[in-house]
């Protein structure tokens, strides 16, 4: 990538082959959200790379899902800076098979010779997480001493929503002076800045089985109110106001001649604002139960609710000037973005602690078959993520720590 002199450049060069075979080490891991080993052995990789770089290790299980790590390093100066990252994956270890890292040179991706890689969750994230090492390792070795603290949380369900790891993640924010999140760059090399809010709700339906040629009358259908409440969900969907709403999963049945007597709907749910995620998931909870008075004998239970926080752009505002000057220094225009999916940022943002989020490589497809980075996108954004650490620490040491002064509880 075309750039001028980049911060800390000579000192990201002696550090890179090795980041470049951790990369690999995490790609060729695989880490789905319910693979526990995997994700447990993504995170230990991490833990022996922190370690490598004196920081000390926290880790707390969470039911059903990996372990969530904590690694914290105290250095000389004030503040703490914290950065946000998760160990998962959206693709199981069925689903990798032989899928493996690899490198290649794409020139419809990165026209002028750049090379690309590819991997199961090579961007989304362990990309980013290679990145922050290589940043951080990058700083450390030129003698950085000026935060009081820097932790690094890493969480094993950011994928599903992180429900097992919400309430640290707002902890170890609230104990924060900012979160640097490491999900990817946009193609076009762009942060993100702010966040709309994201619904997930589970709707399930209880009814009762019959022969609709022999007892139809003593069937009690679970799908019909389901199907009602379908179309009130996609009528939600408003693209002036910037509301989606649909229904994304909708299973029921066992034959075509029986009633069914189980139905289960998942709905997705998006918002710019917490208002508006907050009214879409009422909407839904009141279609249920007017479609459940309809029908008695069949019993609608609803789960889930609004997942994700909107993420307000004036909660970043405080980062990205800085994080653009670094940037424009080293001849690049960054881009900012405004998205409508959710991220792990999302929760400290709604606290009101500083929050910057795609500050990892840059990322095309992601979360597909053909996920892949610019490679050298992660010396560049590993740069400005150092060099924006190096200038938040002395933004710090001239104001009162905004973190709270208390420990942050280590409950899960």
């Amino acid at each position: 990538m075309a750039t001028l002199s980049l911060p800390f450049e000579d000192a990201l060069e002696a550090a890179w082959a090795h980041a470049r075979a951790v990369l690999q080490e995490l790609v060729d891991t695989p880490s789905g959200s319910y693979d526990v080993a995997g994700v447990n052995a993504t995170g230990d990789i991490l833990a022996r790379e922190w370690g490598r770089l004196g920081f000390t290790e926290r880790r707390d299980p969470v039911d059903g899902f990996g372990d969530i790590r904590l690694m914290t390093r105290r250095l000389g100066g004030k503040g703490r800076v914290m950065i946000l990252g998760h160990l998962d994956t959206v693709w199981p270890r069925e689903d990798v098979g032989g899928w493996r890292y690899a490198e290649t040179v794409d020139e419809a991706t990165a026209p002028g010779g750049e090379t690309v890689a590819t991997g199961p969750g090579v961007g989304d994230m362990k990309g980013g997480l290679v990145m922050a090492l290589l940043a951080v390792e990058a700083l450390l070795a030129d003698g950085f001493d000026d935060v009081g603290e820097i932790a690094v949380l890493l969480v094993p369900d950011e994928e599903l929503g992180s429900p097992g790891s919400r309430a640290r993640i707002e902890a170890e924010a609230k104990a924060s002076d900012c979160v640097l999140v490491l999900e990817p760059a946009r193609p076009d090399g762009g942060i993100v800045t702010s966040r709309g809010a994201v619904g997930a709700m589970i709707v399930r339906a209880a009814g009762r089985t019959a022969h609709i040629a022999v007892n139809p009358e003593e069937g009690r259908s679970a799908l019909a109110p389901l199907a009602e409440i379908v179309g009130i969900v996609e009528a939600m969907t408003d693209l002036g106001r910037g509301r989606l709403a649909t229904v994304g999963v909708l299973k029921a049945g066992s034959a075509r001649q029986v009633v069914p007597d189980r139905a289960e709907m998942h709905i997705d749910l998006r918002a710019p604002d917490q208002d508006g995620a907050e009214t879409m998931a009422e909407t839904v909870r009141t279609a249920a139960a007017a479609a459940a008075a309809k029908r008695p004998g069949v019993e609608i239970t609803v789960s889930g609710g609004v997942t994700r926080p909107a993420f307000p752009a004036a909660v970043s505002a405080p980062l990205v000037a800085p994080y653009l000057e670094i940037a424009a220094a080293a001849g690049v225009d960054v881009n900012r973005h405004a998205t409508r999916g959710g991220s792990d940022g999302s929760f400290g943002a709604a606290l009101g602690v500083p929050t910057l989020d795609g500050l990892g490589p840059i990322c095309f497809d992601t979360c597909s078959r053909r996920e892949r980075i610019i490679l050298s996108s992660i010396k560049q954004r590993a740069s400005f993520f150092a060099a924006l650490i190096q200038r938040l620490s002395g933004d710090l040491a001239r104001a009162p720590s905004q973190a709270s002064s208390k420990a942050p509880s280590h409950a899960n």
